[in-house]
């Protein structure tokens, strides 16, 4: 007998948890996409047509965007049961006979920029969930005003402060509550749905074009308001890995989706019927006896939607420092249990300052949500080229077949971030800068990674030239492993050869490391080393890791022994090289870019401690290179 889980039961449970984490950001959207298009800096005339006409656009968006595009397309594309932008990009076939190298360069750029975009995402969230959810004290009494920002400044700087702390014990509440979330959201739309059903009609895809003859440039402005409502879609793939294809769709299609249109159509019935509440429609739904406890509920579920954005960001980060876009970053391990659950101190507190000057420097939710739409549409906009190039690369769909499904995809993305980019000075530069500034940083960096490589390597003595002279010379052995680290698996390490120099002995073992990082998110451990004695003591070792994990130096030494390599950890010395760069050489970098990668090299977290080595056993040789 079976005393398991049944797949049901486990799709479901899957399914609740997804509530919390993938549909926390979109699940809060109704607090302020409608407000935005008939009370925000660029309302639109509240009358029947435009209300019916807005109506009408979210649904649609809602429907294509998230429901299709996203839900029955983009999550085909697994990378191994993980989803998110880097995973889309380590699909794509890099080999010349598949895909041109300027081609694929551009699309790595793209998906890069489309990353650094995340982070100015992982900025607004949180500032402006928290700050609509508090908002709804002003609905309860004017008097409320002078507490909005300072209590959201509390908010923030507690749900920052707590990250340390981990996410595994808050987490299990969070379906929960978004469950509770949507059931109320839902019930309050049909309340006003029930007083003024005429809404419906909104349905229909006429109302929506009409609505563009009729307003025609201020309408593409509102649009960039309505994608407000599509907002968290990213997410839907970027979770992927954790819930899986099935739980997603079914939480999506059963909770999220009807308990979204419910809400936002019954703030469409109640404009109708009231449009004084167009200052916030979504509190105008509240019965006044429920209105503190909605604005309790509202926070809780906008905290949980920033929660799922942090963390997002911090494994945004992780991917990046092991795909080479970043340098090394203190990065905690939250949980024994579950390897996604990580912490990235100097990403959490920039998060945090930079949250709270938005909320300090915006004061509105409303002036925030300028700046919120660009990160989103220009994300789905790259999410959708990439995904391009999967189907006609990687699946080998035919272009006639490519083409038209993509094509649509890309018509909805363009007109959603046009529509953005006419709020540029309203606050959208703000995400464009952060973006730009993020891109700057990675693109220095892995170029700066490459140039130090070339480097390196071109000055690099021929490791079985070194090795025959090991033989013929026969120094001193020591007892003892001697680990010398290195980036690339050819040639002498550099410390070893200064090593060698100085000392004039070697130890009995000498084992030669490289980690590498691969296009999958997570290896088995039987693919994780590959070993080759190089006679006289002398082995190397390359050690594989994927994007999602963290490598850790002293278990790849246990996991060496299979191979015949007994390690005594007690008798092991680490060499490193530490590397000064100097900016003075002849590389075709531009001047201020080997500086930017010389400072961002210089304060990178120590190798010892990212690649888990004991610091006691550690020994450091500096090199100076010029770039």
């Amino acid at each position: 007998m079976n005393s398991g889980v049944s797949p049901r039961a486990r799709t479901l449970a899957l399914a609740l948890g997804a509530l919390g984490v993938v549909y926390g950001d979109i699940g809060t959207s109704p607090l302020y996409a409608v407000k935005e298009c008939f009370h925000g800096l660029h309302a639109i005339a509240l009358n029947t047509g435009n209300i019916l006409g807005v109506l009408s656009l979210i649904f649609w968006s809602l429907t294509m965007v998230v429901s299709i595009k996203y839900v029955a397309f983009i999550l085909r594309a697994d990378n191994n049961g993980e989803g998110g932008i880097y995973a889309l990009l380590a699909l794509i076939p890099v080999s010349k006979s598949s895909i041109p190298t300027r081609i694929h360069s551009a699309v790595v750029i793209a998906a890069i920029f489309g990353a650094a975009l995340l982070y100015g995402d992982g900025i607004i969230t949180p500032a402006i969930s928290v700050l609509s959810a508090i908002e709804g004290l002003k609905v309860a009494t004017e008097s409320a005003s002078s507490f909005i920002l300072p209590l959201t400044c509390v908010v923030l700087l507690l749900l920052f402060l707590v990250q340390r702390h981990g996410t595994a014990g808050i987490g299990k509440v969070f379906g929960p509550i978004v469950l509770i979330w949507f059931a109320a959201i839902a019930a309050l739309g049909i309340a006003a749905i029930k007083s003024n059903p005429h809404i419906l009609i909104a349905l229909n895809p006429l109302y929506a074009i009409s609505f563009f003859a009729e307003n025609r440039l201020h309408g593409m402005v509102v649009l960039g308001s309505v994608v407000l409502c599509i907002t968290g879609g990213e997410a839907l793939y970027a979770d992927l890995g954790h819930f899986g294809t099935k739980a997603i769709r079914l939480s999506w299609f059963s909770i999220a989706f009807p308990a979204l249109l419910l809400n936002y159509f019954g703030q469409g019935a109640l404009l109708l019927d009231n449009p004084d509440f167009a200052f916030n429609p979504f509190y105008g739904l509240v019965p006044k006896s429920f209105l503190y406890p909605m604005v309790a509920l509202s926070t809780m579920a906008t905290v949980i939607a920033s929660q799922a954005m942090i963390t997002g960001v911090f494994s945004l980060t992780q991917q990046a420092v092991q795909l080479g876009f970043s340098p090394r970053m203190h990065i905690v391990h939250t949980s024994s249990e579950t390897r996604g659950q990580i912490y990235v101190p100097h990403i959490n507190y920039a998060l945090m300052l930079a949250c709270i000057g938005l909320v300090l420097a915006f004061r509105e939710s409303s002036r925030l949500a300028g700046a919120y739409g660009i990160a989103v549409t220009a994300t789905m906009g790259i999410t959708s080229v990439l995904y391009f190039f999967v189907t006609t690369r990687r699946w080998q769909w035919s272009l006639w077949k490519a083409i038209p499904l993509v094509g649509i995809f890309i018509v909805f993305d363009l007109a959603y971030f046009g529509s953005n980019l006419l709020k540029l000075a309203d606050g959208g530069w703000f995400t464009l800068a952060v973006g730009a500034v993020i891109m700057i940083a990675m693109t220095t960096w892995r170029d700066g990674r490459a140039e130090l490589a070339r480097k390196m390597l071109s000055t690099r003595f021929p490791l079985s030239l070194f090795i025959e002279d090991v033989a013929q010379k026969n120094p001193q052995r020591v007892q003892g492993t001697a680990v010398f680290m290195t980036v690339s698996p050819v040639g002498t390490p550099s410390a070893l050869l200064h090593h060698f120099k100085h000392n004039h002995v070697l130890h009995e073992k000498i084992i030669l490391l490289s980690v590498r990082s691969v296009d999958f998110p997570t290896l088995p451990d039987d693919e994780r080393l590959n070993m080759e004695d190089l006679g006289q003591g002398f082995y190397r070792i390359v050690a594989f890791y994927g994007f999602r994990e963290m490598p850790d130096v002293p278990e790849v030494l246990k996991m060496a022994s299979r191979f015949g390599i007994q390690i005594e950890p007690s008798a092991t010395t680490y060499f490193l090289g530490r590397e000064t760069l100097l900016t003075t050489g002849d590389s075709k970098m531009m001047q201020w870019r080997k500086t930017l990668f010389s400072f961002m090299s210089r304060n990178a977290w120590t190798a010892p401690a990212y690649f888990g080595i004991p610091s006691d056993r550690v020994i450091e040789i500096g090199v100076q290179i010029e770039l």
